[in-house]
């Protein structure tokens, strides 16, 4: 299960070697490019195509630290994506609706200062919450870091849409 971290001879952890990751993924992107194969056999071919998706999917997983959070928790078995994870602190969905009640007046308002001070405020929101996951994972602690993807998830989420808006 840690093939993508193999892939890209780096050890299975939430913290990464960024400029490590984005080397490695020209070379083995330019080293298995299909176009590379053209002349090839046409199970050559196919073998290419298939190794060029692998290596696209391993490094959008592992360059987004949600996902590559999601993927190392599957490595222990565990589905932090899982329907069944659906609960979350009052807390948490007290700042969701807060957040979700600001974009909105922004957006009725048209102040794109506002809601790109709102992203900057979320931004931060996802820093610390990396730096949450980092520990959860230094402290094996899986069910908290399975808590801290499904909470980044929304954070990306509503990050994505304010990115549509402005």
């Amino acid at each position: 299960m840690s093939q993508y971290f193999t892939l890209f001879q780096l050890e299975p952890a939430f913290d990464i070697d960024a400029e490590n990751l984005e080397q490695t993924y020209r070379a083995l992107a330019a080293r298995f490019h299909p176009d590379k194969f053209a002349s090839a056999s046409a199970f050559e071919q196919k073998q290419a195509v298939m190794m060029s998706s692998t290596i696209n999917d391993a490094y959008r997983t592992l360059k987004n630290p949600i996902d590559r959070a999601a993927y190392l928790l599957k490595m222990q078995g565990i589905d932090a994506d899982a329907p069944e994870h659906t609960s979350f602190s009052p807390e948490f969905l007290m700042q969701q609706m807060e957040w979700r009640e600001t974009l909105m007046d922004a957006q009725m308002e048209q102040n794109d200062d506002a809601i790109r001070a709102l992203d900057q405020e979320i931004q931060n929101a996802q820093n610390n919450l990396y730096q949450d996951l980092q520990q959860a994972f230094e402290q094996q602690d899986y069910e908290s870091a399975a808590q801290w993807v499904r909470h980044g998830r929304f954070l990306n989420k509503l990050r994505k849409e304010i990115a549509s808006i402005l």
